[in-house]
C-alpha cells in the first residue's frame, strides 16, 4: 500500500477541492489541519512546504522517482495528483487541453472574483467599524454573475465542465457551492444548478466536503480569525 499523502488543511473551497482529488483518486492520505483563523498558515514548519502562507498544500512522501515532494496551491495539487495516478485529467491531449483549461479558468478567475465577493459581502460589513462598500459589492457580486453565465452556457449540452468529469470539476465545484453567499440567484443559471446536484451527490466529493466541517466557522463573527486572515503582513 502507498504511503499516506500529508495534507495540510483546512475546510474551505480551496481545501475541498484536494480533500474530494483524494477521495476521488483512492490515495491514502493524513490530514494536518492548518486553522487559518489561528495563523497557523504563518508557522515556520508551514511555510517551509507553502511559502505563500496559503491552504491547501501536501507532502506526497512517494514523489517523483520515489523522493519525497512538497506541493502548494490547489491547482498545481490537482494537476500533480491528476499525473500521478492518472485519473481525472484527461485521457489524451486534446482532452487535457480541456480540462487544463477549465481549471485555469477557475484558478485566475472564478475562485479570485468569488472570493473577493465573500469579503466584500460577508466579512467587510461584520468589520469594526464595518466596512460596507455598495462599488466593491455591486463588482465582484456582478463578476461572479457573468463567470457563472459562462459555466451555465458551457454545461448546456454537457454533464461535466471538460466532457468527462475531471479536477476541473473539483476545483470549479467548492466555489460554486457557495452561490447563495457570492449574493447570486441560482434560478440564472439551470444548467448550472443541476450540475451542482450531479457532482455534489458523488460519494466521494461527500467524503471530501465532509472532511473536518465541523470546524468550519463564522469567521465574520470572531475578530481573532478576522485579523488573522485580514490584518496586515509584510
Amino acid at each position: 500500500m502507498p504511503a499516506p499523502i500529508e495534507l495540510h488543511y483546512w475546510p474551505t473551497p480551496n481545501g475541498w477541492k484536494v480533500s474530494i482529488a483524494l477521495e476521488e483518486m483512492g490515495l491514502p492520505y493524513e490530514t494536518r489541519l492548518v486553522n487559518i483563523g489561528a495563523g497557523e498558515q504563518f508557522r515556520p514548519e508551514f511555510l517551509r512546504i507553502s511559502p505563500n502562507n496559503r491552504m491547501p498544500a501536501i507532502v506526497d512522501p512517494e514523489g517523483p522517482d520515489g523522493a519525497p515532494i512538497s506541493v502548494f496551491e490547489s491547482g498545481a495539487i490537482l494537476l500533480y495528483l491528476a499525473r500521478k495516478t492518472g485519473l481525472f485529467g484527461g485521457g489524451n491531449e486534446r482532452a487535457r487541453v480541456e480540462v487544463e483549461q477549465w481549471l485555469m479558468w477557475q484558478m485566475g478567475g472564478l475562485g479570485p472574483m468569488a472570493g473577493q465577493a465573500h469579503h466584500f459581502l460577508v466579512y467587510a460589513p461584520a468589520m469594526d467599524p464595518p466596512q460596507t462598500l455598495p462599488y466593491a459589492q455591486a463588482r465582484y457580486r456582478d463578476e461572479v454573475a457573468r463567470l457563472y453565465g459562462v459555466l451555465d452556457r458551457r454545461l448546456a449540452d454537457r454533464d461535466y465542465v471538460a466532457g468527462d468529469y475531471s479536477i476541473a470539476d473539483m476545483a470549479i465545484w467548492p466555489w460554486a457551492s457557495l452561490w447563495e453567499r457570492q449574493g447570486q440567484d441560482l434560478e440564472r443559471f439551470p444548467n448550472m444548478a443541476a450540475w451542482l446536484e450531479r457532482v455534489g451527490a458523488r460519494p466521494a466529493v461527500r467524503r471530501g466536503r465532509a472532511l473536518a466541517a465541523e470546524l468550519r466557522g463564522e469567521i465574520q463573527n470572531d475578530p481573532k480569525a478576522r485579523e488573522a486572515l485580514f490584518g496586515r503582513r509584510g
